[in-house]
């Protein structure tokens, strides 16, 4: 059974009564290479349907084939198996200008001879719209991003996050009915980014059309995602909301790239709960018993450890603990702590609620 249909997974593909998606992806797949030799599949089998209207992140690592799917939605690549639809309407084999999507990159693409409102204007002189009509769009959607003001200078006299606005303007000027953003806040700092991720989701609210984002950054896609496509290896390994790709990951693969995760092996879960199967815990369900003694209450566990390093990040710090009869886990600790190595070595308990503990089914 596929990610996306899988009812673990939050898909809601083939679903009665659901209006016509966005874009459905049906076994689609992507081979570089000679068919037997040196071939990769870079997408391989992917079942997707995105919604209308809907805020979809493809998240993976470097070579997971997220890129790929968008490039294969856009057009710039073909599909060697598998249909592309859009809006119910089959374009797998159609060129990119009659795909009815718009495509905005990491490193923007803005003409640096021009000004904000003719490179936003760009698009709509080429499907030949009339100069007043295209300026006057182009500006509407230089204010809507909030650069009206700015309209008459070129691109090397904005700020980073400004050009990356204008190059948002100039993809929605022509009305697509879905937008593709390829990593388009990785040349951004962290400040900005964080900034641009909630103005980028207040815009796609109100203008009600479908954004499809990929990144490799989980803070984003937690951020900003109505559902979230977890890539690895060219197939979608899970697709839910944010929570449920957080709280209730369906394999070792997604508990570990989404977040922090103490993985439990299956050899510790036999002892502990006799059950086969692995299981991952949050650092923040787990708690660190200073005095050594941990929980004893019916629902709970513990076991003992020692410290071996603190990280302080901030609203918290992380605390690593060597359990005597487990792994080597991370705990969240929001209380102030000593500075330096005070509590390094110290014999501590850890323990959980045993309802925090996520089975990972796919151990089984």
């Amino acid at each position: 059974m596929s990610a996306s249909t899988s009812p673990a997974a939050g898909s809601t593909a083939g679903d009665a009564g659901q209006a016509v998606p966005a874009i459905r992806l049906r076994n689609l797949t992507k081979s570089f290479g000679a068919k037997g030799f040196n071939e990769t599949k870079a997408v391989d089998g992917v079942d997707l349907d995105i919604r209308q209207g809907e805020f979809f992140s493809m998240l993976g690592p470097s070579g997971s084939g997220k890129t790929t799917v968008l490039r294969l939605i856009a057009g710039f690549e073909l599909p060697t198996s598998g249909t592309i639809e859009l809006e119910g309407h089959d374009v797998s084999g159609k060129a990119p200008f009659q795909r009815d999507v718009n495509t905005v990159f990491q490193d923007y693409a803005l003409f640096p001879h021009m000004s904000l409102v003719d490179n936003v204007a760009y698009g709509l002189r080429v499907r030949g719209m009339g100069k007043a009509e295209r300026r006057e769009r182009a500006v509407e959607a230089l204010e809507r991003v909030q650069l009206g003001k700015f309209m008459a200078r070129r691109p090397a006299q904005l700020s980073g996050g400004q050009r990356q606005r204008v190059a948002l303007a100039r993809a929605l000027v022509v009305e697509p009915k879905v937008l593709l953003l390829d990593e388009p806040l990785g040349a951004l700092d962290l400040k900005l980014r964080q900034q641009m991720q909630i103005e980028l989701k207040e815009l796609q609210r109100s203008l009600g059309i479908t954004f499809i984002f990929v990144t490799h950054d989980q803070e984003e896609a937690l951020t900003m995602s109505d559902r979230i496509g977890v890539f690895n290896n060219g197939k979608l390994a899970q697709i839910g909301t944010a929570h449920e790709i957080y709280q209730r990951p369906t394999g070792a693969f997604v508990a570990n790239f989404v977040g922090t995760s103490n993985l439990f092996g299956q050899d510790v879960a036999t002892r502990l709960y006799n059950r086969g199967s692995q299981f991952v815990l949050r650092p923040e369900r787990l708690t660190v018993h200073w005095e050594g003694q941990g929980a004893t209450h019916d629902g709970a566990t513990s076991l003992r450890g020692a410290v071996t390093s603190l990280v302080y990040v901030g609203h918290a710090t992380q605390v690593r603990v060597a359990l005597e009869d487990g792994p080597a886990v991370v705990v969240l600790v929001d209380n102030d702590l000593p500075e330096g190595d005070a509590l390094v070595g110290r014999n501590v308990a850890v323990s959980w609620a045993d309802h925090d503990a996520v089975w990972l089914p796919d151990a089984a």
